[in-house]
């Protein structure tokens, strides 16, 4: 099998990984090295930087073969399909190749378990150890961590990797045991936690030794399937806010499933993709991440998942009328972050706006603040926009049509289902 073709399986089999983020690196050129990276690097195949640069990282497993048999995965052992594995010299080649031509700005790497993790990992470090001591490669990089590897492997890999990642894959144990009985929960959180604590001292170790290795700059990040099993938007949205708070992770990803082998365990294949739910599973995760927001705010056991009709910031908004309106001119920023259509950007500009003058409405879309959602949650100057009359059933009517308005296309396309459906 010739180089191409590898790539053809193995790049195909890597896009299951979701990983649409901004590096959070920044590291120039440096005599000698080859390539640079720069905080607005983003860790998927095609994305589009702060400066509106579309920018690309190969995205790709070091092979596709795989001692665990996850009942939700194409590369499962007993999958019949095809098998292909890199080399390390091989892919560390490809990766130079088509840096130098210009087709990517560093390197996305994944692997199915060949052997053993430690072995699968010690194939990985070996790549990237060429890429960065024999090429000199300084481009970004994030390696998928292994469950199960050895923590020397582990150490070793971040030393080389600009971000590392461990999926957790499925929300509860439950569904781990049921549709992954190869892997355990634990053998997820330990390399977590040997990650979370290895790039806290060595943050120290920077702070006395300006040239000491770097471990993992960008930190780490893991990904959940949503509706592979049944859990609710309300577990995954309490365990992404644990995951935050215990293991200090960037990002969490969620990655709708999508039905690529036949098991009664599992959706049929004729399901679609939850993209909605995926959708607000974002929503909501920036609210925890950016606005001040926890998880039994926006869920509960009477709510255990999110409204399609309305993003998390309104349907909570709605539900919590008692603290409605607010002060355009008044009110603190943490208030100001709550009232939907209006974020953080608008929210400081608010602030230094009214330092210098009073707020009108007109004034509003200037400063960024979507004035067609916002409009029912704010005052200005003490008086709520002309000639705007809603009661609260009226007020979610014309929320949910200005949300089919925003939502995605595949979204939008999932909520004429669900309409249809009831």
């Amino acid at each position: 099998m010739d180089t191409l073709e590898k790539l053809t399986i193995l790049a195909d089999a890597a896009k299951y990984d979701a990983a649409c983020t901004s590096s959070g690196v920044r590291r120039g050129y440096q005599a000698g090295k080859i390539g640079n990276t720069s905080s607005s690097i983003a860790g998927c195949c095609h994305s589009f930087s702060a400066d509106g640069r579309c920018i690309t990282l190969l995205k790709v497993l070091m092979t596709n073969s795989c001692v665990y048999d996850c009942k939700y995965c194409v590369n499962r052992r007993s999958n019949d399909t095809r098998r292909a594995a890199f080399a390390p010299r091989e892919l560390a080649e490809l990766t130079m190749q088509f840096y130098r031509r210009n087709y990517i700005e560093g390197l996305f790497l994944s692997s199915g378990v060949l052997r053993s993790p430690d072995y699968t990992t010690e194939q990985m470090i070996t790549c990237l150890r060429i890429l960065r001591e024999e090429y000199r490669f300084n481009g970004y990089i994030h390696a998928k961590a292994i469950p199960g590897a050895a923590p020397e492997l582990v150490n070793a890999l971040g030393l080389l990797a600009d971000r590392l990642s461990i999926n957790i894959e499925l929300p509860s144990e439950q569904g781990l045991r049921t549709l992954a009985p190869d892997k355990s929960r634990s053998a997820i959180f330990r390399p977590m936690a040997q990650i979370r604590d290895t790039v806290r001292e060595n943050k120290r170790e920077l702070v006395k030794y300006r040239h000491a290795p770097a471990f993992s700059p960008a930190g780490q990040s893991t990904q959940l399937i949503v509706g592979a099993t049944g859990d609710t938007d309300r577990h995954i949205l309490h365990l992404t806010e644990s995951l935050y708070q215990t293991y200090r992770l960037k990002r969490v990803f969620y990655s709708a499933y999508v039905p690529v082998v036949e098991n009664t365990l599992l959706p049929s294949l004729d399901t679609k993709p939850p993209l909605l739910r995926e959708h607000r599973l974002y929503q909501a995760d920036w609210l925890l991440r950016f606005y001040g927001f926890q998880a039994r705010e926006l869920l509960d056991d009477t709510r255990p998942n999110f409204n399609p009709y309305l993003d998390p910031k309104c349907d909570w908004a709605v539900r919590h009328l008692e603290h409605f309106p607010v002060e355009i001119m008044t009110c603190d920023y943490e208030q100001l972050l709550r009232v939907p259509g209006i974020g953080q950007v608008s929210a400081q500009r608010i602030l230094a706006a009214r330092r210098v003058g009073t707020i009108r409405w007109e004034d509003l879309s200037r400063l960024g603040v979507v004035v067609k959602r916002a409009q029912y949650f704010i005052t200005c100057a003490g008086h709520m926009r002309d000639g705007l009359r809603f009661s609260p059933a009226t007020m979610v009517r014309q929320l949910e049509t200005i949300e089919r308005g925003l939502l995605p296309h595949a979204a939008m396309e999932q909520l004429s289902l669900f309409d249809a459906t009831g």
